[in-house]
C-alpha cells in the first residue's frame, strides 16, 4: 500500500517534472500561448495540491500505521510475558504432577500393604473366632457341669439335713430309751 503510493507520489513528480519542463516551453511561446499557460499553470497548481493532500494522507496512513505498529509492538510483547508466564506455569505443573505421581505410587504402595495386613488380621480374627467358638462350647460343657454338680451338692446337702435330722432323732429316741431303761 505504502509502495503504491510511494509510486504515485513519484508518478506525481514526475507529472510535476514534465510540468515545469512544459513550463519551460510555455515561456519561450509565452506570447502565443498565454491562456494556455495560465490553464497548465492552474493545473499543475491542482496538481500540486492533489500532491500536497495526497503526502499529507500518506503522512497520516505512516502515522497511523506506526502507532498500530507500536500497539502491536506491545500486544507481541505482552503475548511473549504471558508464553514466558505460562511456560513457567507449566513447568511448575510438571513437577507438581510428578510429586503427585510419585504420592499416589506411595498411597497404592500403602494400600497393597493395608490390603495384606487386613488379610493377615482377618485370617487372624478367624483363627480367633474358631478357638473362642471352641472356647464357648468348653465353656458352656463346664457350665452343665456345673449346674450338674451344684445339682449333685444340693442332693448331698438335703441328704446330709436329713441324716442330721435322723441323727437327732435317734439321738432323742436313745435318750428316751435310757430314761425308760433308768425307769
Amino acid at each position: 500500500r505504502v509502495t503504491e503510493q510511494q509510486q504515485e507520489i513519484n508518478n506525481l513528480m514526475q507529472r510535476k517534472i514534465a510540468a515545469d519542463e512544459e513550463n519551460a516551453c510555455l515561456k519561450n511561446e509565452f506570447s502565443n500561448l498565454n491562456q494556455k499557460f495560465k490553464d497548465k499553470s492552474q493545473e499543475l497548481k491542482d496538481t500540486e495540491e492533489c500532491a500536497q493532500k495526497k503526502e499529507e494522507q500518506n503522512r497520516l496512513v505512516i502515522k497511523n500505521l506506526e502507532e498500530e505498529n507500536k500497539g502491536l509492538n506491545t500486544c507481541c510483547a505482552d503475548l511473549l510475558n504471558d508464553l514466558e508466564k505460562l511456560r513457567k506455569q507449566e513447568a511448575q505443573w510438571k513437577m507438581e504432577k510428578s510429586g503427585n505421581n510419585a504420592r499416589i505410587k506411595n498411597l497404592e504402595t500403602d494400600l497393597a500393604d493395608a490390603r495384606e495386613q487386613m488379610r493377615e488380621l482377618r485370617s487372624i480374627c478367624n483363627n480367633l473366632s474358631s478357638q473362642v467358638a471352641v472356647k464357648q462350647e468348653e465353656l458352656s460343657q463346664k457350665d452343665c457341669d456345673v449346674i450338674r454338680a451344684k445339682k449333685e451338692l444340693q442332693e448331698l446337702q438335703n441328704l446330709y439335713r436329713q441324716n442330721i435330722e435322723h441323727t437327732a432323732q435317734q439321738a432323742e429316741l436313745i435318750k428316751q430309751l435310757q430314761a425308760l431303761n433308768t425307769d
